[in-house]
């Protein structure tokens, strides 16, 4: 499951956060511990918990001493503000400095934007 090109801690972090994304886990919602995912993932321990940790620090999860580790009440808004954030700044003003190169117009950017959202 965890075979891309980045090091599995992120791979965890952004199989969770796709999960806080699309709803599968909710506010409230307690994870697996580190060792249950370890366990059923087939990874090192400290490899889950570098990755929670990571989640923990960006307000997506958050420790309950002794209980475990809980999705924490607006990370869902706080994963899609991110995300958006980085989907225009990231991929949409490089596809943007593409069009300019290749002469395309905002017309014609307009019109395949409005084609596609309609699939």
């Amino acid at each position: 499951m965890f075979d891309g090109p980045e090091p599995i801690y992120v791979q965890i972090a952004e199989h969770l956060r796709r999960q806080v994304l699309d709803g599968t886990l909710a506010p409230g919602d307690q994870v697996m511990s580190t060792t249950q995912f370890a366990t059923t993932y087939r990874i090192n321990p400290a490899t889950t918990a570098k990755a929670f940790n990571l989640l923990v620090d960006e307000g997506v999860l958050y420790k309950q001493r002794g209980l475990g580790m809980y999705v924490a009440e607006g990370a869902r808004e706080r994963l899609r503000e991110r995300r958006q954030a980085d989907f225009f700044t990231d991929r949409l003003d490089t596809v943007l400095d593409e069009a300019r190169t290749l002469g395309i117009g905002e017309d014609e950017l307009i019109s395949y934007i409005r084609k596609g959202a309609g699939r």
